[in-house]
């Protein structure tokens, strides 16, 4: 009979559910481009537009706190980029390990 080597497993840590975000910031940052290329020669309608402009800058800045509070929120995000390389390492081993586990019990005869 093979032997197996098995290695300490990452504690299983539910993976909290996070809802996708739709996040539309490109829409917003050409409006707000448009609104400053516009150049109105009346005084009162420079100052509608920049009112304008100054809630488009308003509501970009709620769309990147949404994607900044969703990011946060993200499993795994506290670990450095060598930390998830290494767990992730360790995942694709034992998927490996099951793998071959499975495919060792799928030809055993009973």
């Amino acid at each position: 009979m093979d032997t197996v080597e098995t290695k300490p497993q990452i504690a299983n840590i539910p993976e909290p559910k996070i809802q996708p975000v739709e996040i539309e910031i490109l829409p917003v940052v050409y409006d707000i481009i448009r609104s400053v290329e516009k150049d109105p020669i009346d005084n009162t309608a420079k100052q509608k537009e920049s009112a304008e402009c100054s809630q488009k800058v308003l509501e970009l800045q709620r769309t990147l706190e949404t994607a900044r509070a969703t990011i946060r929120k993200l499993h795994g995000i506290e670990y450095s980029k060598e930390e998830q390389l290494r767990r992730l390492e360790s995942l694709r081993k034992q998927l490996a390990l099951k793998q071959q586990l499975i495919k060792k019990y799928k030809n055993v005869q009973f």
